[in-house]
């Protein structure tokens, strides 16, 4: 690794990949615009393909469409009034699930979560690629999900996800407009990068 120090910003991000990751956003301003099977399964194709702890694939996905009446409403159900607000509006709601144990012997899968991190990484990066928007959310209802859907106790509900294309901003509605223009920061390599020791870092802010 080159000694240069240098300022993040100031990283050629003309790369390609490196562009695709720095354009994903976090959208609370979705579109009612459709996705069609074909665009959600190029989605989960790359989905499948992330990395996990003894390939375990740990992660589980309950995926609803505005087109499935019914499911889309459970699966809302599961998440709580105030992302609701916005969750909403997007044709596809998901439950990120992680599997607690390993299929191989039954033991503790402790890394069942940050596998499932990794697909939906995945999925973040594929969406970004065909110009759609994907949010997680943390604020869920668990109770509900887990009743709703009758999940095992082998099974952790993880996150929500909603899935679509964004709105023009001048089209977002005015109690979502400045939380959508809020400008994305991202820490310096400094801050989380310790190459000297624990919190110790030659990279320069």
């Amino acid at each position: 690794m080159s000694q240069a120090y240098i300022k993040a910003e100031e990283i050629n991000l003309g790369q390609e990949q490196l562009s695709l990751l720095k354009d994903r956003k976090s959208t609370v301003a979705f579109s009612d615009e459709p996705i069609n099977t074909t665009q959600l399964e190029q989605i989960f194709e790359a989905t499948r393909w992330a990395a996990s702890c003894f390939n375990e694939q740990p992660w589980r996905f309950i995926v609803a469409t505005k087109e499935n009446e019914t499911l889309y409403k459970k699966v809302l159900n599961g998440i709580n009034p105030h992302n609701q607000n916005w969750a909403k509006n997007a044709p596809v709601l998901m439950i990120a699930i992680a599997k607690k144990t390993f299929s191989m012997n039954g033991a503790e899968n402790k890394h069942s979560w940050h596998d499932v991190g990794l697909a939906v990484g995945n999925m973040s990066a594929q969406a970004t690629a065909m110009g759609l928007y994907l949010h997680q959310m943390a604020g869920i209802v668990k109770e509900n999900i887990h009743q709703d859907f009758e999940i095992s106790e082998d099974f952790e509900v993880v996150s929500a996800i909603a899935l679509g294309y964004k709105l023009p901003i001048e089209e977002v509605p005015e109690d979502l407009k400045a939380r959508e223009s809020k400008e994305r920061t991202r820490k310096e390599f400094s801050e989380f990068i310790y190459n000297v020791d624990w919190e110790k870092s030659t990279f320069k802010p």
